[in-house]
Formats: structure tokens, sequence, C-alpha cells
């Protein structure tokens, strides 16, 4: 069986919104997707496998709404998983979970290069080989994206305003190419970026109280 056969049954419309038919795909993505972002924000690690479902999902969808650079990053997200996975199990000191930190500043000065110039060579690639109507967004979204799933993996603080940039672009990219559905999800996943920045500035804060002798 190919993969097109695999993937035809959830790429039928579950139900039609805003006049665009939503696939089975998509709804499921909804669903896999909120529940992802919800588990991080309470730093529970069953947010790696569930993650990994969830793009899976949505690499499908893209794909067929011909967001091709954010269908290929959907790979890199399950390598990524798997990274942040490991790392939250063993990666603190002595192999112990790994603990929430501020970015450093060499940190930010490598996401900043890899940022801008994943940003141009997707741009330049999406606009000279594919059929993409929107190449500086789709890898505008995929640079920010993937450096925030990068700080995730390393629970870095400030990983959940790179969530927040890359949300504020996808919500409109998304409606415009008729996923309303995942439009709708990604403002869902805002309101929990905003709540998962406080939760994890709060987590960080307490850690930095002495503790009363």
């Amino acid at each position: 069986m190919s993969l097109a056969e695999i993937l035809a049954p959830l790429l039928r419309p579950a139900f039609t919104l805003a006049g665009t038919p939503t696939s089975w795909a998509e709804l499921l993505g909804f669903a896999t997707g909120a529940l992802t972002v919800w588990l991080v924000v309470r730093r529970n690690i069953w947010n790696w496998p569930i993650g990994i479902a969830n793009v899976i999902l949505l690499g499908a969808v893209f794909l067929t709404a011909g967001l091709y650079a954010d269908a290929a990053l959907q790979i890199v997200y399950v390598a990524l998983s798997l990274y942040g996975w490991w790392q939250w199990l063993y990666g603190g000191a002595g192999r112990t979970p790994l603990a929430i930190r501020r970015t450093g500043r060499a940190e930010w000065a490598a996401l900043a290069v890899f940022g801008v110039a994943a940003t141009a060579g997707l741009s330049f690639a999406l606009a000279t080989w594919t059929d993409s109507t929107v190449p500086v967004w789709d890898a505008l979204t995929t640079a920010l994206s993937l450096a925030a799933t990068y700080g995730q993996s390393r629970k870095l603080v400030e990983s959940w305003w790179l969530w927040i940039a890359a949300d504020v672009v996808y919500i409109p990219l998304y409606a415009y190419k008729g996923l309303h559905l995942t439009a709708v999800l990604y403002v869902v996943f805002l309101a929990l970026c905003v709540a998962g920045l406080r939760a994890w500035r709060a987590e960080l804060a307490s850690r930095s109280v002495p503790v009363a002798a």
C-alpha cells in the first residue's frame, strides 16, 4: 500500500467550514496540536509523542494546501521531537531531567543567524522550484518554528516568544490558504503560548527565590 493510499481516508472531508472542506487530518491535527501545546505548558513529557502524531497529520494537510516548506518542516519536527524527548528526560546534569533556563547570548546569536539564513534560503527555493503562492511567509514561519522547537527542546523560556511570533504570522497565512480550522487552532496556540511563557517564567522565578531556613 502506498503512502497516498494510507493518507487518503485522512484527507477526505470531515465537514465544511466557511465554505471550505475540512479534512479528518486537519480535524485530528487540531485536537492533537492543542493537546500538545497544553502539555508543553504543563512541562509534561507526553507532549513529545503526541506532538509527533500531530506533525504527521499536519504534514499531510500542508502538502495538499501547497505549503511545501511547512510540509517538509514536519519531517524535521519528528527528529527534533525525538531529540527534545531525550533532552527532557536526560539532558540535565548527570543525565537528570532538564531544567527550565534563560537563553544565552551565544544561543540568541546562533538562532538569529539561522533564522535569517533559513528564511532567505527557503524563500529562494520555494519561489524557484515550487508553485508556492506565499514563499516568503512560508519560509519565515518555517524558520521561526524550527528555532522555537529547538528552544523548546532545551527548555529555554524565550522559545515561547518565538512561537508567539510564528503564530501571529501563521493565523492569517492559514486563513488565506483556506485552512480555516488550522487558523483557529493557531489562535488557540497563541493563547497557550502566552500561558506557557507566564508559567515557565513563574517556574524559573520560584527556583531563584531563596528557601527560608
